[in-house]
């Protein structure tokens, strides 16, 4: 974590933090000695909740599904 930490110029309890906050997350998993690793897990259900809030939003603005799926597709394109 320090050198990471050194390599973004960051506090090394701000990268700490992260990491908790993605273990927490079910992003990653930490397996001891042997490193942090994707969990894979966590990473499908941030997604659904990145979708759902998504969703919500362009709703609320009033724009049609074809609308926010071509807002979605220009996004991914850049």
């Amino acid at each position: 974590m320090r050198a990471l930490a050194t390599s973004l110029d960051l506090a090394a309890n701000t990268v700490a933090r992260a990491y908790k906050e993605l273990e927490a997350l079910g992003v990653v998993e930490t397996r001891g000695r042997a490193g942090t690793y994707v969990a894979g897990r966590g990473v499908s259900s941030s997604v659904r909740a990145a979708a759902s809030s998504y969703v919500s939003a362009v709703r609320s603005l009033g724009l049609s599904d074809d609308a926010a799926l071509d807002a979605v597709r220009r996004a991914l394109g850049q």
